[in-house]
């Protein structure tokens, strides 16, 4: 997931290989195209498209990732969704939550946003994964992690020094995160997640 560090995964909906098709919620991995993903994943998937296809234009999407997260709050279920797009040159993160609105209809309204990240300013892909065994000691995949970081600083701190000492501080970079699971995504969406994840290892540009 990007632009949080974590959230609670505490409420999904409909979820996994036996869900039913065209159901929010749906597993997504064995749509090829974003727009089927998108529709059978997303609660909102018209605002999600309108909003990738304004940036996307006419390039062809080489390879997306999505996510949806329901939290549990003392107002009610928030639910966040997320896709992170790659069209060859530019990841495309898109995500949106819904947010208390008294004076809308219903209390609440979505909030969209979309970012558009050449792939010349990432500076670093990591992929990680963690592999077990199933009950009949064949070793499966349990977890897999992707991180995206650019060259843009997210957060500047000061490090303690001794007293009379020069001061230093302590930067982090920006960094997009993505994780899949058994109990969260499956075994299809991790393999989607990881190959999207060699994608962007395959087309970020070696660094001069």
């Amino acid at each position: 997931m990007f632009s949080r560090e974590s959230r609670r995964r505490v409420l999904r909906r409909q979820e996994g290989p036996g869900a039913p098709m065209g159901l929010p919620g749906t597993d997504w991995s064995p749509f090829g195209r974003l727009e089927g993903a998108a529709e059978a994943y997303f609660l909102h998937p018209d605002v999600a498209l309108e909003a990738i296809g304004g940036v996307l234009g006419r390039r062809r999407v080489r390879g997306f990732t999505l996510e949806r997260v329901v939290d549990l709050t003392d107002a009610g279920a928030s639910v966040w969704q997320e896709a992170a797009v790659c069209d060859g040159r530019r990841l495309i993160l898109w995500h949106s939550e819904e947010i208390a609105d008294g004076s809308a209809p219903g209390g609440t309204v979505l909030d969209s946003s979309i970012q558009v990240l050449p792939l010349s300013e990432v500076r670093h892909v990591g992929m990680r994964t963690l592999v077990g065994r199933d009950s009949g000691g064949a070793r499966v995949r349990r977890g897999v992690y992707v991180v995206v970081t650019t060259g843009a600083v997210q957060e500047l701190s000061a490090v303690p020094t001794d007293e009379g000492s020069a001061g230093t501080a302590r930067f982090r970079p920006e960094a997009f995160r993505f994780s899949k699971s058994l109990d969260d995504g499956g075994p299809g969406q991790m393999d989607r997640l990881l190959a999207f994840g060699e994608l962007l290892g395959r087309l970020v540009p070696a660094q001069r």
